[in-house]
């Protein structure tokens, strides 16, 4: 993981504009959302192991399919840059169960946190450069 400063940090801004104008930018919701927190993500490669995330706090409303997005409000923590380097193959010690079939058949990452190249870094920073300029400090 590889933080990058921003103007974004700490800025609060309405989720249901924001999220329209970031996916316009090749960036949607991370899947490890909870109704008081979340991310917005954007692949940096085309194999979708490298992505800019910029997490956010949820100040006003619940992010959950029940609220309005209109009266949500979030707050951005600071953007970084993830690598995920994956294991190809099945993984031998997944345990055969219906429910979990999808989840457990796929690997670990060989290393969640691995080591990210400067060029992935300066690709963030511009795709940050972007997203900034929507949002003025």
């Amino acid at each position: 993981m590889y933080s990058i400063p921003s103007s974004l940090t700490s800025q609060v801004q309405d989720y249901s504009l924001t999220n329209n104008a970031l996916s316009e930018h090749g960036f949607t919701l991370g899947g490890n959302w909870d109704y008081d927190h979340g991310s917005f993500d954007c692949a940096l490669d085309e194999a979708n192991k490298v992505w800019l995330r910029l997490p956010f706090d949820v100040t006003v409303g619940n992010l959950d399919s029940g609220s309005q997005e209109s009266d949500l409000k979030i707050q951005f923590g600071q953007p970084y840059v993830l690598k995920h380097v994956y294991n190809d193959g099945l993984d031998k010690e997944a345990q055969p169960r219906a429910m979990g079939a999808l989840m457990d058949q796929f690997s670990d990452p060989v290393d969640p946190d691995d080591e990210i190249e400067s060029h992935w870094i300066e690709r963030a920073k511009q795709k940050l450069n972007k997203v900034e300029s929507m949002y003025p400090a």
